[in-house]
């Protein structure tokens, strides 16, 4: 059974980095796109940035773009997220998750119900 794990959360002040760590189980590396998605409280869960099966699409919210960087290392069945120049609206908790697509040319950021696998999440806090 597809199990996705993340780390790499915590504490950072405004202006740090973070990199947080998905590691997938359970499946052929090259079987899923993966997507991060982030809950802040009272708000709706969101896209963060997306990768498809091979690494060779990504996608950003725009409230990211330019700061995160997603990447993936099928070989050891890990993908990260880069972020860096942290916000205090980037505090929240992030998650991976997993969909079944095997085109190597997209992924979905806001389509959170092709995911159908997800971590159990991690917290992000920005503050000073």
């Amino acid at each position: 059974q597809l199990q996705l794990v993340e780390s790499g959360g915590g504490l950072v002040q405004p202006g740090g980095s973070l990199r947080l760590s998905c590691a997938v189980s359970g499946v052929t590396s090259d079987a899923y796109a993966i997507g991060w998605f982030r809950q802040a409280p009272g708000k709706e869960r969101e896209g963060v940035s997306c990768i498809s099966n091979r690494g060779t699409k990504a996608g950003y919210a725009d409230s990211v773009k330019g700061r995160f960087a997603v990447s993936r290392d099928n070989a050891k069945n890990m993908v990260y997220l880069q972020m860096n120049s942290l916000k205090p609206d980037d505090t929240a908790v992030y998650y991976c998750a997993a969909d079944w697509n095997t085109n190597p040319l997209i992924c979905y950021l806001n389509s959170l119900d092709r995911y159908g696998y997800w971590g159990q999440g991690i917290q992000v806090s920005v503050s000073s």
